[in-house]
Order: C-alpha cells, then structure tokens, then sequence
C-alpha cells in the first residue's frame, strides 16, 4: 500500500461539480492498493497516518500527530501510486490490485483511521474526482507499507 500524505491547511474533493469531502486543518492522503497488498499493510498505513508526527508544537517543530491537533484527513483513492514509469512512455499498472480488493482495503484504511478518533472524509473509489488543496508548508511525505522507499 501506498500513500502521499499532505499535511494541508484545507482540502475538498468533487465528483461531477458536487463536493463529496472536505476537510479544516489536517491531511490529504491519496491511497494506492498494491495487487499484494493485505490486512497487516491496511493497518500499517492507517497507523503511519493517524501517528505521523508532522504538525508544529508549541517550539515549532513537528512533533505533532493529526490526532494530536485534532485535525481531519480526507482520504482518497488512487491507483496511478502504483503506476510504473520505468520503461517507456506510459505507466503500467501490473502492480495495482484489483478494484473489487483495492476498493476492501481503501475502506478498511478509512476505518481504521476513524477509529482512532479522527474525522475522516473521502471521496468515491473509483470516480473521476477533482481535488483542490491548500498545502500547508508543503508538508508531503511517502508512505509504503512494503518500506520499498
């Protein structure tokens, strides 16, 4: 599983001109499912996400966690995480899982995050979504649940 986590002071998502998340202060997470992806990489993720120390204290560093500040995370799907750009001039996505599983484990993610007592919005797996964004900082980190980066 894979993930870009952007620490943002707003973010929303839309689905035909219709907004279908937003969130206040908190993370955007784009979630990519690899096709060996399972259960352990679920709650690795969730857990990184919930935990990952990357808001400010009261000294200025990053030693805050989402849960922390009681910030929001919109989390949405993405499959393109998983595209491979090594050869050629388009990505393959071999690597991604398969929607019927990606789709199980997307909503295990947000479960998980949820339950650790965060508000979590997202958006529809699978759609066409416009996303829009205040980055606050920018703040981006990468998150693999096979620790390959």
């Amino acid at each position: 599983m894979r993930a870009i986590v952007q620490r943002v002071k707003n973010a929303q998502v839309s689905v035909d001109g219709k907004v279908i998340g937003q969130i206040n202060a908190g993370l955007l997470v784009y979630l990519g499912v690899g096709k060996d992806d399972g259960e352990s990489d679920a709650l690795f993720t969730a857990d990184k996400i919930a935990n990952l120390r990357i808001f400010a204290d009261g000294n200025g560093k990053m030693n805050l966690s989402v849960k922390d500040t009681a910030g929001q995370a919109l989390v949405v799907s993405n499959f393109t995480l998983f595209g491979d750009c090594r050869k050629g001039r388009r990505p393959g996505f071999d690597l991604a899982a398969e929607p019927e599983i990606a789709e199980k484990l997307y909503e295990k993610v947000v479960e998980l995050i949820r339950a650790e007592g965060i508000d979590v919005q997202k958006g529809i797996f699978a759609a066409y979504m416009d996303v829009t964004a205040c980055n606050d900082g920018p703040i981006n980190f990468l998150i693999d649940s096979k620790k390959l980066f």
